[in-house]
């Protein structure tokens, strides 16, 4: 087995915005490493961006002072061929489109042509290790470590096993973590020893889509305009963007497969709902095409927040994590709610929502209750833990 310390060469497959960040700090940690993507504009654009990057931590002063820019892009290197990248590869982290079958083709082909002690780490967002690692070599040596964007500030990753992943990589892993640095302070690596879709955080965030989706449908067919459900949310008072504007920003598709791979792992009630659904037919993904629930093309949008449609609800949203928080005690995915509430800080810079869900989890089952009655989602509804609130007695 590998020992940590002989780690040098890292491939990260995806040269989008997880996998510069991904690789940005592995180059701040010391390693040599290979981008790889599918064409060569994509690479050189995101070699480009990670040099940028690391430039403007410099600027801050939150880069080592003996490290200079030009030194660390020289352990950057970039290809377009999977298989030749990684014939040399000491560690893998796959950060390409959530498609399943774009997650177990690059797997296979990586587990295939990589060393023997060659691990390979996906950071996906809602599948289960077990099933992008199915039938490929080397299972054991195939793990889940989410990372938060973007990856040099957001001071955590999530590191989840396989039913098949050895307890070495495992531990190798969770130190691997560690040791990959955040602006911030000290990266939180939480060893998560049974799988989850979606590991921790977007186990919580993602049912939240359920609503937010019926939502859209509901202003799209009442003729209310998105403005109006950004302005329920209270944006510029309490969040950044609302529903409608965050969407866009992260990208319609990214929640529209979320939801479908969701549906086929977990319920039905996470089907994208006609808006959503609509909006992929018509190829318009929000901010990455220019057009979604607002127009993207001349930058950021300039919303009107003055009225509200009273339709969005955001405690809901507290509530519906909550409900997915105590799942995950009932699961025996977590031993306490304390370290769920720590991911959450440390990877979206939100606060949990056990604290509050301390005082509030009678009310907020009511409407989980409610809101399953009214939408027919029946997903949301509260499960005994909330309810009872036993949830209390299990901080650690």
């Amino acid at each position: 087995m590998l020992d940590i310390d002989d780690i040098r060469n890292i491939s990260v497959v995806g040269a989008g915005i997880m996998g510069q960040g991904i690789a940005q700090v592995s180059l701040m940690a010391g390693y040599k490493i290979t981008i790889i993507d599918l064409n060569e504009k994509i690479v050189t654009n995101g070699v480009q961006t990670i040099e940028e990057g690391l430039k403007h931590i410099k600027s801050k002063g939150k880069l080592e002072e003996d490290l200079s820019i030009s030194d660390l892009m020289e352990n950057c290197s970039k290809s377009t061929d999977l298989e030749s990248a990684v014939k040399n590869a000491d560690f893998v982290f796959e950060a390409v489109v959530e498609k399943m079958e774009v997650k177990k083709e690059v797997c296979k082909i990586v587990m295939e042509n990589s060393p023997s002690h060659c691990i390979l780490a996906s950071n996906t967002s809602t599948f289960k290790i077990s099933e992008i690692a199915k039938d490929v070599k080397r299972a054991e040596h195939v793990i889940g470590m989410h990372f938060f964007p973007p990856v040099a500030n957001q001071c955590c990753v999530e590191v989840m096993k396989g039913e098949q992943t050895s307890d070495e990589v495992l531990d190798m892993c969770v130190i691997l973590g560690e040791k990959l640095p955040c602006i911030k302070g000290k990266r939180l690596s939480v060893r998560i020893e049974k799988e989850s879709p979606g590991f921790i955080a977007n186990r919580l965030l993602i049912p939240n889509t359920i609503y937010t989706s019926w939502i859209f449908d509901q202003a799209f067919e009442n003729n209310i305009p998105w403005e109006q459900i950004d302005a329920d949310a209270g944006v510029g008072q309490f969040v950044p963007m609302g529903p409608c504007q965050m969407t866009d920003y992260l990208g319609i598709d990214v929640t529209y497969n979320s939801m479908k791979s969701y549906e086929r792992i977990i319920s039905p009630d996470f089907a994208p709902g006609k808006v959503l659904t609509k909006f992929i037919k018509e190829g318009n993904l929000g901010k990455k095409t220019g057009n979604g629930f607002y127009d993207w093309s001349n930058g950021t949008p300039n919303l009107n927040i003055n009225k509200k449609a009273g339709l969005f609800n955001p405690e809901i949203h507290l509530a519906i994590q909550l409900n997915e928080g105590c799942k995950l005690l009932e699961e025996g995915i977590v031993s306490g709610y304390k370290i769920i509430d720590e991911v959450m800080a440390k990877g979206t810079s939100m606060p949990g929502p056990f604290s509050a869900g301390k005082r509030n989890y009678q009310n907020w089952s009511k409407l989980l209750e409610e809101l399953a009655e009214v939408t027919g989602k029946h997903y949301l509804k509260p499960c005994d833990l909330m309810k009872s609130g036993k949830f209390i007695e299990m901080r650690k």
